[in-house]
């Protein structure tokens, strides 16, 4: 089974650079989106063969996450159930028959960390759901996650500590996540491979020089980690600052 992760910062902006096109040439089963930027209405977007799924953030123009899905599910849920974070469209969870697949796009900690307080009471929050998911079945994270865990996730390390998504509180955050029963995909298979991003800033002509951060994400519960078969990073395919990451499972 094949999945696709992209924040498209912007559907209706992605849309008009090739993103329908890319959608078809990475076929995925499942294909996860964070940064719609949408209210519901404002786009006209389906795909034959796929249902899909939307969670929109109450403030317009802001955050959103979508799945379309070829795999009908058993059920979905809408954010995590906590009325502090079910505002901004964050968050939809699809069950299946013998897994749960939650799509997320993790709050920005901002310059100077400002929002870092509420970014650590999601953390938390987020890996309390998490864990009472798998304690039914197993459970596959997808998304912008906001957070280059280890130095070898982005290109300049040593100049970006303590930035938002480089600071050691969300490092630890992502390491107590991991701890706790999850596994990242794209470590499990390379776990020494660098230069391997998924966001690049829009200055700098940091895309072109590949001065990039992995901060997008395929997490699979350590007891599906097994059926793990590929994962990759599609840093070819434009249309947005990051680029989609995929997940092949057994």
């Amino acid at each position: 089974m094949r999945f696709v992760s992209w924040n498209v910062n912007g559907l209706r902006a992605a849309v008009g650079k090739g993103f329908e096109d890319a959608f078809r040439e990475l076929d995925a089963d499942v294909f996860c989106l964070q940064e719609t930027k949408l209210q519901e209405g404002q786009i006209d977007l389906s795909f034959s063969g796929y249902e899909s799924y939307w969670n929109y953030a109450d403030k317009k123009g802001y955050s959103g996450t979508c799945i379309f899905t070829r795999v009908k599910p058993v059920n979905v849920t809408y954010g995590m159930g906590i009325d502090e974070h079910d505002h901004e469209g964050r968050m939809i969870t699809l069950e299946f028959e013998d897994f749960f697949l939650v799509n997320i796009y993790t709050p920005n900690s901002k310059e100077g960390l400002l929002r870092l307080p509420y970014r650590m009471v999601w953390e938390d929050d987020l890996r309390a759901y998490l864990a009472d998911l798998n304690r039914n079945k197993g459970v596959i994270i997808c998304g912008d996650m906001n957070v280059a865990h280890q130095e070898i996730d982005l290109k300049n390390p040593k100049t970006n500590h303590d930035n938002p998504g480089f600071s050691d509180q969300e490092r630890e955050k992502m390491s107590v996540l991991l701890d706790s029963g999850f596994t990242d995909s794209f470590r499990y298979l390379y776990p020494d491979r660098t230069d391997a991003y998924s966001w690049w800033s829009y200055r700098f002509n940091a895309r072109k020089n590949n001065a990039g951060w992995r901060i997008d994400y395929f997490l699979v519960s350590d007891d599906l980690k097994e059926r793990i078969r590929d994962a990759s990073i599609h840093s070819q395919i434009e249309g947005s600052d990051h680029c989609p990451v995929e997940l092949v499972l057994d």
